[in-house]
């Protein structure tokens, strides 16, 4: 494949909010899939991004090593699972629209049931993110939206934002979730003939941007209060759902 500018800025640009987003404001990261979806036809983009995820969640895991609330994990682990392995039979049976259009609906959906939740849970009496039901589905969602599309990001923004953690913890419980998971789909991604040599010297070249994005995340989260914090989590979560959409 050749390449020319503009698809290596786009690239490197990618590659920028890819480490900023797993350092420091994890919504950006959907901004990341939808310029590599214009560099790459869309399957193809799925197999690139996939080193640099896991380049971006060790320098996330590194940095944020002792604030993993490992509790909200553990209970995830069987669901997200079952949510590869239906991602990974449903990948090439539905095509790119639909499944931006599902994934969309399904953010949103979920962003509205977070910005409802304490008034349901009061009239209800009943709290959803304790709820095993609760668990299951944000499990399976968060499996089968990094299988097909890598952007289970917003999805568990909505799950650990339930949990009512600290930026820190937040962000390196989060890095933790999503390192293991890439590791997890790489035979997978392998075996649907997603990633190549060609793909993964592009990818070594992406490495330096990655680190420039995860240094920046780094030094800009302290600044940001744990409120402001939130609400750009859940602007960008929001943004990144109609982007969806909007590319059906």
């Amino acid at each position: 494949m050749e390449w020319n500018w503009v698809q290596i800025a786009l690239a490197a640009a990618a590659a920028v909010l890819i480490g900023f987003s797993k350092t420091g404001i994890s919504g950006v990261g959907i901004l990341a899939v939808a310029l590599m979806a214009i560099v790459f036809p869309a399957k193809q983009s799925v197999g690139a991004i996939l080193p640099m995820l896991i380049t971006g969640d060790i320098v996330a895991v590194a940095h944020y090593r002792k604030t993993v609330v490992w509790k909200h994990l553990v209970s995830l682990i069987p669901w997200v699972l079952a949510g590869l392995l239906l991602g990974f039979f449903v990948m090439f049976r539905i095509g790119d629209g639909q499944l931006s259009v599902l994934l969309g609906s399904l953010i949103l959906a979920l962003l509205g049931l977070h910005l409802a939740k304490d008034r349901l849970e009061a009239k209800m009496r009943f709290s959803f993110a304790r709820s095993a039901s609760f668990q299951a589905t944000m499990g399976v969602l968060a499996g089968f939206a990094t299988m097909v599309g890598n952007v289970a990001g917003a999805i568990m923004t909505m799950y650990l934002l339930s949990k009512g953690l600290q930026k820190n913890e937040f962000i390196g419980t989060g890095a933790w979730f999503f390192l293991a998971v890439n590791v997890i789909k790489l035979p997978f991604n392998a075996s649907l003939g997603l990633m190549t040599p060609e793909m993964l010297v592009f990818d070594l070249w992406m490495v330096a941007p990655i680190l420039l994005g995860a240094w920046v995340g780094i030094r800009i989260v302290p600044l940001i209060s744990q409120s402001h914090f939130q609400r750009l989590i859940l602007v960008f979560t929001a943004l990144g759902a109609i982007r969806l959409l909007l590319a059906a």
